[in-house]
């Protein structure tokens, strides 16, 4: 039995089968950027359509996104670290999908000891992760490397752990992801997997304008929006989102799930506000017709377009940018998974 599992057994493990946690247009490929920033699947190159994305430009806004859910990913890595138990020190991590490295540096601070390497195809999030390390004294542990994954991990040693979130539901064998990925572990190393979990709240039911409900509907052409984008990658195959069940076929043994909940309540700081706002924003192919016909899916009744346009607009006194009632809830699940 590995450490992890020693630790994992009776820890009170809850299970969610539900992808969960996708907010709108997601500008990130097959690789994920394990930073979080708003959780939606719109890509900007590769499936989805839309525009080639300008990573310089949005390198700080997936960094500032990044840090307000920092407080989850401490705790996550802190529950990592308690399942590899004492002694259990990894000597090399991998955080696949890392953008600007926020999680990867969070990954340093709780495994002192470790090599930490942040993989991502995008050079221009690449180097500031490699600037943020710096900044923050993990220079000498923290490096990067560049390729697509899951596959462009062969190059990297074995890792002990390889943290992945949010990147395997972006490719159409998600089996054969988690096994790529699975193969990149040293014996008794563990792959964590961030997938799943609740789509995040910000508003009250009823916010004083329009029908009440307006994110439940959000979620709703979300969710057929992330199907169609599912059926639409290259080698796509129908999964049942049981993440244990797909881990065990991947060859791995589940050892452990957890939600954590990012919960920041109104009033909002000001981060917190950008991004809840950002995470609106990206709702906007929802409601344009052009947009929503393009990713097959039905776009949002004009009544709720014209809301959503009331609460991204800054002069509007029951926008967001004004609101004292935005707040954000979200629940982040993650799975762990050992190699024998």
């Amino acid at each position: 039995m590995t450490a992890y599992e020693e630790q994992a057994r009776g820890g009170g493990q809850e299970t969610h089968g539900a992808h969960g946690s996708h907010g709108s247009h997601e500008p990130r490929k097959s690789h994920g950027h394990g930073g979080g920033h708003g959780h939606g699947h719109g890509h900007g190159h590769g499936h989805g359509g839309g525009a080639e994305i300008d990573w310089v430009e949005m390198g700080p806004v997936l960094e500032q996104n990044a840090e307000v859910t920092a407080p989850v990913y401490r705790d996550v890595a802190a529950w990592l670290r308690e399942l590899r138990g004492p002694g259990g020190e990894p000597g090399l991590v991998v955080d696949a999908g890392s953008g600007p490295g926020v999680v990867t540096c969070l990954l340093a601070e709780a495994f002192p000891a470790a090599r930490v390497v942040a993989a991502d195809p995008e050079r221009a999030l690449l180097e500031r992760a490699a600037a943020r390390a710096e900044r923050l004294g993990l220079g000498d542990r923290v490096s990067t490397h560049q390729a697509e994954l899951p596959d462009g991990l062969g190059a990297l040693p074995p890792a002990e752990l390889i943290w992945a979130a949010r990147s395997v539901h972006h490719v159409g064998d998600q089996v054969a992801a988690l096994a790529a990925l699975g193969d990149r572990l040293a014996p008794g190393g563990a792959l964590a997997v961030l997938e799943g979990g609740l789509p995040p709240r910000s508003l009250p039911r009823d916010i004083g304008i329009g029908r009440p409900g307006l994110q439940a509907r959000l979620d709703a052409a979300n969710e057929e929006w992330f199907t169609r984008m599912r059926a639409s990658l290259p080698g796509a195959k129908e999964t049942v989102e049981d993440w244990p069940s797909l881990l065990a076929e991947a060859g791995l043994r589940h050892t452990a799930t957890r939600s954590f909940l990012l919960d920041l309540p109104a009033p909002l700081d000001d981060r917190a506000r950008a991004h809840v706002i950002a995470v609106f924003e990206r709702y906007r192919h929802l409601a344009d017709p052009a947009e929503a016909e393009e990713g097959g899916v039905s776009p949002l009744s004009p009544q709720d377009a014209a809301v959503l346009d009331r609460l991204l607009d800054p002069a509007d006194p029951r926008s967001l940018h004004r609101r004292s009632d935005a707040y954000l809830l979200v629940a982040h699940t993650v799975h762990v998974a050992v190699r024998d």
